[in-house]
């Protein structure tokens, strides 16, 4: 996916003028933040199980180098492979390598945000190899030669309509106005392929160390048959994905699933650690993990780890206000949101990302709805410093002058005072209104400023109750 982020301001603008993305992000977003409200909510110790699940991302944050070795020591002992990537390019090159290898020409993929960071299908579709999508989200994004607009559901910014009337074309659906018939038409249209396919591929929600087992977590069962029918089973995950022990595991598990999609738990969730044993039908006879680091080793270095502890549930983005009304693609790279507005910056460089730190109000809503408690606004926050040097001299001098006066009490009471005789002559129906406050209202109402300041009413109170 090309890196558009610093056209940020652009993008937004256009995806708000769009009424039927509009309404696909308000269905989508408040139905996924509604449920992910209410199954939380069924957990006496919702709260005491978001730390511990904090504490388990942390710990192996803190152990990564050692987990990861243990990882590969276990996956070779059950006959895996192994394979570790610096970058997208040599991620690509090791799969495009096993290919020729093994002769695949044909293969089938589960949902993988790293495999979308890479730009995988591009690269294997200029080797003359096919790779198709079953996460039915990823396929419809696939088959409309589109992007992904969510970590979890990739079609967020369609409408049901919308879809129905691509599978018509691009597929000669039947009209069916019914979800249900679209998904029997495309789980018919793609059980096929499964068959034919003489490679899969997954990404890989988590990886348990003492047993080097990936695990993947999905709702339609497209995982398992990716993974278990073709002969050959190449697994992408980013580096940061490694977890120590099943305890650390079965924490996270009650937060992922009510996270991302308000279940309570997912409908299917596999392991896999190796090659089928001699003695089994079911699955592969070559397994290859592809470790991916990709700038997460530059985050782990810096004072930005806690970013890493992520486990890409989709909740922050589903109560994030700035993404409810703009939608992923307005962020320009793979991952959206309050989350991707710190990933991308770090991952493809912060003067390639440069907005995303400053699309945010910063109100916390994303922090109370990650389950493992990423202080997602305090890295916002870091970011935009770490951005001052880019940053235009007014503006830079203008948040001086405004830390100052903020700082001062005499001063932030003249001002108020100030800003409020100002405002008498303010039309607030006249907008958008004069430079610098056009910023504000050319999106917003003016505020009235109150009658009476908060310390002329303290002063007052004191000085009656005394």
């Amino acid at each position: 996916m090309e890196l558009t982020a610093n056209k940020f301001n652009e993008q937004a603008v256009i995806a708000l003028e769009d009424i039927t993305l509009q309404t696909a992000l308000d269905r989508g977003t408040g139905n996924a933040d509604g449920r992910r409200r209410a199954v939380m909510s069924e957990l006496d110790h919702a709260q005491l199980l978001r730390q511990q699940g904090r504490g388990s991302r942390l710990r192996a944050l803190h152990d990564l180098p050692e987990l990861l070795e243990q990882l590969e020591q276990n996956v070779t002992a059950k006959g895996g492979h192994v394979l570790w990537a610096a970058d997208g390019p040599e991620a690509n090159q090791h799969i495009l390598e096993i290919c020729q290898r093994h002769n695949l020409k044909r293969g089938v993929k589960s949902k993988s945000m790293a495999t979308e960071e890479i730009n995988l299908l591009p690269f294997l579709t200029e080797h003359n190899i096919e790779m198709i999508e079953t996460d039915l989200g990823e396929y419809i994004v696939q088959i409309a030669e589109d992007h992904p607009s969510h970590i979890i559901m990739p079609v967020m910014h369609k409408t049901k309509e919308q879809i129905r009337d691509l599978f018509m074309e691009k597929l000669d659906m039947p009209h069916t106005d019914e979800a249900a018939a679209m998904t029997a038409f495309i789980r018919q249209h793609l059980r096929h392929k499964y068959i034919e396919a003489d490679f899969g591929m997954s990404g890989g929600n988590f990886m348990i160390a003492e047993t080097g087992t990936v695990v993947i977590v999905t709702n339609e069962g497209n995982g398992r048959l990716s993974t278990g029918v073709p002969k050959v089973h190449i697994a992408v995950v980013g580096i940061e994905k490694v977890l120590p022990t099943w305890e650390d595991f079965g924490t996270l598990i009650q937060l992922l699933p009510r996270s991302a999609t308000g279940q309570r738990l997912s409908v299917y969730v596999n392991g896999f650690n190796g090659p089928a044993p001699e003695a089994e039908n079911d699955g592969p006879e070559h397994f290859y993990l592809i470790l991916l680091d990709n700038g997460r080793s530059n985050i782990y270095a810096s004072e930005y780890t806690e970013a890493l502890a992520c486990i890409r549930c989709g909740a922050c983005l589903n109560a994030c206000p700035v993404y409810q009304n703009v939608g992923g693609h307005s962020y320009g790279w793979v991952y959206p949101g309050p989350i991707g507005a710190i990933v991308t910056p770090l991952l493809k460089g912060i003067e390639n990302a440069s907005p995303l730190p400053f699309a945010s109000s910063l109100c916390g809503a994303c922090k109370q709805a990650c389950p493992v408690d990423i202080n997602i606004p305090d890295m916002l926050l870091m970011l935009r410093r770490d951005l001052e040097h880019v940053q235009d001299p007014l503006w830079k001098i203008a948040m001086k002058a405004y830390g100052f006066g903020f700082s001062k009490p005499s001063l932030f009471e003249l001002g108020g005072k100030i800003a409020n005789f100002g405002s008498r002559f303010v039309d607030p129906n006249s907008a958008p209104l004069p430079y610098p406050l056009s910023g504000w209202t050319q999106n917003r109402e003016f505020p009235p400023f109150a009658e009476q300041s908060f310390h002329d009413w303290w002063r007052e109170h004191r000085q009656n109750k005394s």
